[in-house]
């Protein structure tokens, strides 16, 4: 997405900013579960950056505004129902992106001001394989694991599969006794064309690039298709060690080659980001020869005792980076202009292209935004792409890194018909006929039906039974839809009432459609199954406008139960008031999501859905693991001023990995504040409420040895 698309990051308000985050998680959200729980892309490669490039600037310049569902604090999406279920004991995280030779620079500076160090750091480099990630334990030497990454903390049990890939070792010698070790499964550009001819020849689906075919062969049920399959695996990272590989990165590396591993050949040493960007512009200009996909250039930080201090964000590891490869760009025929509408009511332009291949692959779909992308405007009426509108019958570039569905990067007006006429954007729901209204500040129109638009229930019903939320097997999205159609359900809590409002409800169901009498007999006890969920995946299942997976999880781990939950959210007023305080008081949860929540547990209709759901629930307790023998554990802290012996972000960090949780502001919940040189309001309202208050050297003595 090229940087003139939107308004400026720079001009944004603070109104214009919160928006964009908001359309920007549910953009990626989505995007996320299509990628990496379905191996069935919606959007590019380079869209999917270019949104979280965007996001994470806006972040940067609006911290306040920080979502708790940020896209920079997720990870792939939720493993497939098709395999068991694995558990990551160390989580496999994604990577921070970097476009321009600067953002490495400033990522070298980043890791310099945190550590307090003058430079002189060294690195790795090594090409970015565009492929799935996958996770190998070996215990006493033997391969007794494999699993996906899925969405970091629990992933897809591919065992049987990954013992038939032959760059993976079934047994090690001289390993320790336990060892993960990570990399990606790709597919060579030779085997991937054999492969494909060999689809043709018996009539079967072929692929449409190596990393698809590398994610469909590898996530097979039946693991003689995936023998069948050419695999090859790169190792460059490792999980839970019973004793370390080395002292650095590179060295560990070279330790996995010396195990039997497949190490990538390009993997170089380089002191400081000129180097760095050296071996990054080698690497490109050998990116066709080397006979396999890569889309960038990962550098790590060497030293790993370094890198344990950095640690990790939510989602990323702060020593680490990929350097992406720029985008590719075709032109096509724009066909059409549909609009869709969401569970949060936004009308969604898409344009529908005359199929056109990119990169080798075809597509045929892109995200238009909005009115005022189509229109050439930003929101504040500024030109964007020279102002060019974008009309129906239009020859458009369009621009993609590596998988599917791209985005108009521009028009040639040369070659716009005589007759092509303005598009113009619905103001009432093309669904249900109610007003789209465009409040101040929102960047889209939004339907004002609520859930008498069959397209809203329909979308937040799919969403209540979606993968992260309750996840009822034989109750997909078709399903939803046809039950939906026929009457059969309209809110959440009808799907929990299904069997008894249709008698035995098995016979009816199944005499409909698609189903027999198996499946009724499973879709009734997958239901039964999910009365029992927990109180985060409930939350998040609600579809609550801002809401995400990680917001739903905050709130979550604050409240504990859902009574408590449900009464603070009852008793509280908007903008006033102790339980309002305490909403805002979570780390990670600000006056938009606040409100938004607020809004959904005093809307009449809102609440009547929400309390007979849960009058349908058996919702589990959230308890918070700490560390035993921490002195903090527990505690809620706050820190301000300067601290001089670590940043602000390392002592926070530290802090959470021993039980607290931290708050970015002082309330009567608050048991202890940190204060360094120039503290200010936070240390004159703490000793108002009589809070604990510890100097740097009291706090570092409080957690020695801890």
């Amino acid at each position: 997405m090229p940087d003139h698309v939107f308004p400026r990051v720079e001009s944004l308000t603070e109104a214009q900013a919160r928006e964009e985050l908001s359309r920007l998680a549910a953009e990626i959200e989505k995007a996320n579960a299509a990628y990496h729980g379905a191996d069935a892309p919606e959007i590019s490669d380079a869209e999917f950056d270019a949104l979280k490039r965007r996001n994470a600037e806006i972040e940067a310049r609006f911290p306040e505004l920080k979502r708790p569902d940020s896209p920079s604090d997720r990870v792939g999406a939720p493993a497939s129902d098709g395999f068991s279920k694995v558990q990551h004991e160390i989580r496999m995280l994604s990577l921070e992106n970097a476009f321009q030779d600067s953002d490495v620079a400033e990522f070298d500076e980043r890791i310099c001001r945190y550590l307090g160090v003058e430079g002189g750091l060294s690195y790795t480099a090594e090409p970015k394989i565009d492929g799935l990630s996958l996770s190998l334990r070996y215990e006493q030497g033997k391969l007794c694991v494999a699993a996906t990454r899925g969405d970091g903390e629990t992933g897809e049990n591919v065992t049987q599969n990954a013992l038939t890939i032959a760059d993976i070792p079934q047994s090690l010698t001289g390993a320790p006794d336990i060892l993960e070790v990570r990399g990606e499964v790709y597919m060579s550009h030779a085997d991937f064309t054999a492969l494909n001819l060999a689809q043709q020849a018996k009539g079967a689906k072929t692929f449409a690039n190596p990393r698809n075919a590398a994610a469909g062969s590898l996530r097979q049920l039946d693991a003689r298709i995936t023998a069948s399959r050419p695999l090859r695996f790169f190792a460059y990272a490792w999980g839970a060690l019973s004793d370390p590989l080395g002292q650095t990165q590179l060295g560990a590396i070279e330790r996995l080659a010396e195990l039997g591993f497949q190490t990538n050949p390009l993997t170089r040493l380089c002191d400081g980001p000129e180097a760095m960007l050296a071996q990054y512009r080698q690497i490109e200009a050998q990116r066709a020869r080397l006979g396999y996909d890569i889309d960038g250039v990962v550098y790590k930080l060497n030293d790993l005792a370094l890198q344990a201090r950095l640690g990790f964000r939510a989602a990323t590891p702060r020593w680490a980076i990929a350097h992406k490869f720029p985008a590719e760009l075709a032109w096509t025929r724009l066909l059409a202009i549909d609009i869709q509408v969401g569970r949060t009511g936004a009308l969604s332009p898409v344009a529908r292209l005359a199929p056109v291949t990119v990169g080798g692959v075809v597509v045929s779909n892109a995200t238009l935004h909005n009115e005022d992308y189509i229109s050439g405007r930003d929101s504040k009426g500024g030109a964007i792409r020279d102002g060019k509108d974008i009309r129906v019958e239009d020859w458009v570039q369009v621009y993609r890194a590596g998988d599917v569905i791209p985005k108009i990067a521009d028009v040639d007006l040369g070659q716009r018909p005589q007759d092509a006429q303005p598009f113009r954007f619905p103001q009432t729901c093309p669904e249900c006929g109610s007003s789209a209204p465009r409040e101040e500040g929102d960047a889209v129109r939004r339907c004002s039906g609520g859930l008498i638009c069959p397209a809203q229930a329909v979308e937040r019903l799919k969403h209540f039974v979606g993968r992260a939320a309750f996840d009822i097997e034989g109750l997909g999205a078709k399903q939803v839809e046809a039950l939906y159609t026929d009457g059969w359900i309209a809110t959440p809590a009808d799907i929990f009432t299904l069997q008894a409002r249709f008698g035995t409800g098995l016979q009816q169901l199944k005499n409909r459609e698609g189903w027999g009498e198996k499946s009724a007999q499973n879709l009734f006890a997958a239901i039964a199954e999910k009365r029992k969920i927990p109180l985060n995946r409930l939350i998040f299942a609600l579809g609550i406008r801002h809401v995400g997976e990680s917001s739903a999880a905050l709130l979550a781990k604050h409240y504990g139960t859902w009574d408590r939950f449900e009464s603070a959210m009852t008793g509280a007023s908007l903008g006033q008031g102790s339980e309002w305080e305490e909403l805002l008081s979570i780390d990670g949860v600000g006056a938009v999501l606040a409100a938004s929540v607020l809004e959904a547990f005093h809307n009449t209709r809102e609440r009547a859905a929400i309390d007979a759901l849960a009058a349908l629930l058996d919702i589990q307790e959230v308890t918070k693991r700490a560390p035993l023998n921490s002195p903090i554990a527990g505690k809620t802290i706050v820190f301000t001023g300067t601290l001089e012996k670590m940043s602000r972000a390392e002592a926070k960090v530290r802090a959470e990995s021993l039980g607290a949780k931290v708050s970015g502001s002082v309330s009567a919940k608050t048991d202890l504040l940190v204060a360094g040189p120039g503290a200010g309001s936070k240390a004159k309202a703490a000793a108002a409420l009589g809070i604990e208050t510890l100097d740097e050297e009291g706090w570092l003595a409080l957690i020695a040895g801890a």
